[in-house]
């Protein structure tokens, strides 16, 4: 599993002009990645990572500022561009094996005590984002 975080404040997600998700920072954007063998121990480590990180200012963690969260689902991040022009997507585990563990990441940060507004699984969204600072991390489970 691999994950963009970037601490925003505010975001947004549209998709065909609706919408669909939103925060009101200060929080966290998560773009989400899932690989083929994910399950409930990387679904573990990256919601307790992304709710401890301390990368909000002060140095403070979303969980200590009950900072809203807005993931999204994110295959591109296992795209394999070192060949050619063309990147593959062979390591991005296809949508019914990876939108149940996106919604199980998800839901991990809510029992945690997040708040996550999430995209729209599969579709075609528009992020919007306000940078807290150029702090952006590439986390990624063993």
């Amino acid at each position: 599993m691999r994950a963009v975080v970037q601490r925003v404040l505010s975001a947004s997600v549209s998709v065909d002009g609706e919408v669909v998700g939103s925060i009101d920072g200060p929080g966290l954007v998560v773009l989400l990645g899932v690989t083929h063998d994910d399950g409930p121990p990387e679904v573990a480590w990256m919601a307790r990572k992304i709710w401890e990180l301390r990368i909000m200012r002060e140095e403070r963690s979303a969980s200590e500022l009950a900072a809203p969260i807005l993931a999204v689902s994110q295959f591109t991040l296992y795209g394999n561009a070192r060949k050619g022009r063309r990147p593959t997507w062979n390591a991005a585990a296809p949508g019914p094996v990876s939108e149940p563990v996106y919604e199980a990441v998800c839901a991990e940060l809510e029992r945690l005590g997040a708040t996550v507004a999430r995209g729209r699984f599969g579709a075609d969204m528009q992020v919007s984002l306000v940078n807290d600072g150029p702090v952006t991390l590439v986390l990624e489970s063993a």
